[in-house]
């Protein structure tokens, strides 16, 4: 879909207008209009008046003198003449000297200069660059810019067959099923309602961000070849009460203008959040914008041709009137792709860069795990910039794999550099965490171990990638999971006998997985299948809240503390019956600084056949 953009014309043009206005005004006209004609007359007319005492003020300059009648209705000029008894004749006839006549005009003259004239004059030219604005904007003469600040702020796009389509969006193959059948009633609506069927009239796209909730809309509307009208829910939310409200109404009525057509709202949690009683009106405007939506929407008639998508990453927080059947009929999910779907995210996104021979997508995707459509795109366009920079004509597997460490973890620190010591203990850090997992059942493999700093303020990472899908976990997996954690400060612990400050987000992640597996997972004894936790803005990592009572809670924290101390204890045992091979690979990783699965696995059996 092409979109039709406003002039890009920049508006200095139209200041320098109204300044070249302002300055004809004041210069020119404002003057012209707003001084009286002066009557120029001979010197003797002048004395005549002198003797009919019919002078009221004089002004003697050093050539001319300027000069009223008594009632100061005009005034006149004449030259000078060498007159010595001039002044005493002027104060015997009673005229009144000033330095400077005001020129002062008629009252009303001034009023229609002053005021009714610029009112007329700008109101003429605001009128004439709005038409041109909003015509090039494909807006129509009628949308007026100044003073039309209920109007709509839609991007439009028009037909083109160089849209997007369902085959430029990857890895949603069943958000493009559900989504067929909009495009199906959009090109033959008649065997829809020949069965008497009628199409949703909204359709709600939930999901994480980044997963591609507005390509798939975009892809919509390409596959259908229909306008498609997209606006952001925050544009709708004004200052002045009822300007929300009154673009819902502009933005629907051009919607049904150019049906058939997709109207897509973005982020419509904005306007949609869930309606306060209790809220004394400090959301007017929000409420008013979301009441007109809900109107909308529900006034359509069946054969309209206007489908609404939006789009959104909180659906708990929407009001449940916006999304009843009859207005957002269908929930469509956007969740994070699979590894399948993962693996043809990155071959669309390939085909924009030039790609070396022989790389694997399948390995990349199992090493960018739960990673978004948006942050694979990232990881290419990384791999691409890094190409360059290597001085490479294509892109190969190992800019792909180096890019996913800059997603995950940032850039490498290449002037930050570690004192041996420092060194030392993030090498065993990081082996205390790989071997940990390698002496547990059920842990996913390792792919790779550095100790490389990086612009995230990680000093080392070690990298675990499943084989495969990973949808379910059980009890002695998370337990295990979470020993691999603690694995780290494990290894501190045996080596060198104290701590350090490395394990910091270690025990984050752990105490997290801990209270997760108590509170949500029911998989304590002692409180059973009871949910002691809920969990909200479950696409935005989610917000997590206990219900339970103060005494609750504290068991809670104690139940924590034990699971994680027991499976750090496990990580210590293991550590310290492994102690040479610790030392071993440590050793080996302090030296090359990066290391492979398969080099950690060579090292590892290869001391077990000993």
């Amino acid at each position: 879909m092409k979109e039709v953009k406003p002039s890009k014309k920049p508006l200095a043009i139209y200041y320098a207008i109204v300044l070249c206005v302002l300055l004809v005004l004041d210069l020119v006209l404002v003057p012209w209009f707003s001084q009286r004609r002066i009557k120029e007359v001979d010197y003797g007319t002048f004395m005549t008046m002198t003797e009919e005492q019919n002078i009221g003020r004089v002004d003697i300059e050093s050539n001319q003198i300027i000069f009223t009648d008594k009632d100061e209705t005009q005034v006149y000029k004449t030259g000078l003449m060498n007159d010595p008894n001039l002044t005493e004749r002027l104060y015997a006839a009673g005229a009144t000297f000033s330095s400077e006549i005001v020129e002062q005009g008629s009252p009303l003259v001034s009023f229609l200069v002053w005021f009714v004239l610029p009112i007329l004059l700008f109101s003429f030219i605001g009128n004439q660059m709005n038409k041109k604005l909003m015509e090039k904007a494909g807006g129509g003469p009628g949308a007026m810019m100044f003073g039309g600040a209920g109007k709509s702020n839609a991007k439009v796009y028009v037909q083109s067959t160089h849209g997007i389509r369902f085959t430029d969006v990857a890895g949603e193959d069943e958000a493009k099923e559900n989504l067929q059948e909009i495009v199906n009633y959009l090109h033959d609506p008649k065997q829809y309602e020949e069965i008497g069927a009628s199409m949703p009239k909204g359709i709600l796209l939930v999901g994480p961000p980044g997963t591609g909730k507005t390509m798939l809309a975009k892809a919509v509307a390409g596959e259908s070849n229909v306008p498609f009208f997209s606006i952001s829910g925050s544009e709708f939310v004004e200052m002045f009460v009822g300007m929300g409200a009154s673009k819902v109404r502009d933005l629907f009525k051009q919607a049904k203008e150019k049906a058939p057509c997709i109207v897509f709202i973005d982020e419509i949690d904005a306007i949609g959040q869930k309606r306060n009683s209790g809220n004394l009106g400090g959301n007017d405007e929000r409420e008013q914008t979301l009441n007109q939506l809900l109107t909308e929407m529900d006034g359509f008639e069946g054969n309209t041709g206007v489908i609404i998508l939006a789009a959104t990453n909180r659906p708990d927080s929407l009001d449940p009137a916006l999304t009843r059947p009859g207005r957002f009929d269908r929930r469509v999910p956007v969740e994070l792709p699979d590894l399948k779907g993962r693996a043809e995210i990155l071959k669309v996104h390939a085909k924009k860069v030039k790609i070396a021979p022989g790389v694997d997508f399948n390995t990349v995707a199992r090493m960018a795990s739960g990673a978004s459509g948006a942050e694979l795109a990232n990881i290419v366009n990384e791999a691409a910039l890094r190409a360059v920079r290597a001085g490479r004509k294509s892109v190969t597997q190992a800019d792909l794999e180096e890019s996913i460490e800059v997603v995950i973890a940032g850039y490498q620190k290449k002037n930050s550099i570690l004192t041996d010591k420092e060194k030392c203990i993030v090498a065993y850090h990081e082996i205390g965490h790989a071997l940990v997992a390698a002496k547990q059942t059920n842990s996913a493999p390792v792919q790779k171990i550095t100790i490389i700093p990086r612009t995230s303020g990680a000093l080392g990472y070690t990298m675990q990638v499943d084989e495969g899908n990973h949808y379910l976990m059980d009890k002695t997996e998370l337990e295990n999971k979470i020993a691999t954690l603690t694995g780290g400060r494990a290894a501190e612990e045996v080596v060198f006998g104290s701590i350090t400050t490395g394990a910091s987000n270690d025990i984050e992640q752990a105490t997290k997985l801990a209270r997760a597996m108590i509170t949500r997972y029911g998989m304590s004894s002692d409180f059973d299948m009871v949910a002691l936790e809920t969990v909200s803005n479950q696409y935005l990592g989610g917000d997590t809240s206990l219900a339970c009572s103060a005494q609750t809670q504290r068991e809670i924290d104690q139940k924590v503390v034990e699971l994680v101390k027991a499976q750090h204890e496990k990580a210590v045992k293991i550590l310290t019956d492994n102690r040479a091979k610790l030392d071993e690979l440590a050793q080996y990783l302090y030296q090359k600084e990066t290391i492979t699965g398969e080099e950690f696995m060579e090292i590892l059996n290869r001391d077990d056949a000993e």
